[in-house]
């Protein structure tokens, strides 16, 4: 199944991190974000991934074709210019499409439609990760049998919250997980899904695309109740840095 990873956005709110390079090539724990993405859907043996491209969409691609060379060890033949690699490296293939700057997240997924065949695709953003079983994911979509399945999670609160009676603090909970749902990411969709999309660059997919599923009732909710991580600014991924880090020693 083909993985579509969002990442063509300028993560303005990553500024100072990110104005060198895009915020999928920000560093976690020594990798960019979007190879741990990778490495989370390759382990459910989904290694073909559709990058839709905007802002420095030049230095993701060339991340990727320096990407055999620059991390793994290698023996060069000097007189014929090739290499050889001394480890195994990742059997991924990854597709890079430019789908412009100012291109919203709906027209990006509509303008890579042509390079996805299959009836089902694999559908995240290039800032977020999790600890999610990919497998149940799938089997939830199937049973449900909708347009779209996303990921629904339960986030922090980033502030302590007081609870008030008469003027006086009876409780304090320090960033306590709301009784809310929000958009984790990390969908599985039917090619129905491209009905609701359009390559006009304004179409925002958790704008009208989403509402119109809601209101067809063609978007299933998986609830995912362990670790994901949203990384939008320079503390988010300093966080990111502790937490996927510990995740990984224990797995």
């Amino acid at each position: 199944m083909k993985v579509v990873i969002l990442c063509g956005g300028k993560g303005l709110r990553m500024r100072g991190l990110t104005e060198d390079v895009p915020k999928a090539l920000a560093k976690l724990n020594g990798k960019p974000i979007i190879w741990h993405i990778m490495k989370l859907f390759s382990q459910y043996n989904h290694t073909h991934f559709i990058l839709p491209l905007g802002y420095k969409g030049d230095q993701i691609k060339e991340y990727f074709m320096d990407y055999p060379w620059r991390d793994h060890n290698f023996e060069l033949n000097l007189g014929d210019n090739k290499y050889r690699l001394l480890n195994e490296t990742d059997s991924w293939k990854v597709t890079c499409v430019d789908t412009g700057l100012d291109t919203m997240t709906g027209a990006r997924i509509k303008l890579v439609e042509n390079y996805l065949d299959e009836d089902t695709f694999l559908l995240t953003y290039g800032d977020g990760l999790a600890d999610i079983n990919l497998e149940e994911l799938v089997k939830f979509h199937k049973e449900k049998g909708k347009a779209v399945t996303l990921t629904g999670v339960k986030k922090n609160s980033q502030y302590g919250v007081l609870a008030i009676e008469n003027g006086i603090a009876v409780d304090f909970t320090e960033k306590p997980v709301l009784d809310i749902t929000i958009n984790g990411g990390f969908f599985v969709c039917n090619r129905k899904f491209f009905d609701y999309l359009t390559s006009d660059p304004n179409c925002v997919l958790e704008d009208e695309p989403l509402k119109k599923l809601i209101i067809d009732r063609e978007l299933a909710v998986y609830e995912h109740n362990g670790l994901w991580l949203s990384i939008d600014t320079p503390k988010d991924l300093e966080e990111a840095n502790k937490i996927w880090a510990l995740n990984q020693r224990g797995q």
